[in-house]
């Protein structure tokens, strides 16, 4: 998923999110409300070139586990290193996984803990 539109598209296609810039107009946001409050589950630079980077929330144990399988995900850049991976979209994990990926931090902020992401 090395396209900006289709990932923004993609991560804006999960139930109820939004997007939002709370931290000004560098970073965009995606937020889902959660027990009356908005709560985030990607950022995406803005106004950056390729390669894109997401940053995701990540059950900890399977974020170790991805950085150290990929060279590409890294801990969460200015966020808990421990519950929060970035990932560069160069193309080394597919967009099924990325969609995967964005899907657990979703499903880790809403509460549906279960659903966790396979890799080859």
């Amino acid at each position: 998923m090395q396209d900006r539109k289709a990932l923004e598209e993609f991560i804006l296609s999960m139930p109820n999110a939004k997007l939002d810039y709370p931290f000004g107009e560098d970073v965009a946001v995606y937020k889902v409300p959660v027990d009356e409050e908005d709560k985030m589950f990607a950022l995406v630079p803005e106004k950056k070139s390729p390669p894109y980077s997401v940053s995701l929330k990540c059950d900890p144990q399977l974020a170790v586990l991805l950085r150290e399988k990929y060279e590409s995900v890294m801990e969460g850049y200015h966020l808990n290193k421990k519950h929060w991976n970035t990932v560069l979209l160069t193309g080394q994990l597919s967009d099924e996984e990325v969609k995967g990926l964005i899907s657990h931090s979703y499903n880790l902020v809403i509460g549906l803990e279960g659903h966790v992401p396979t890799f080859n």
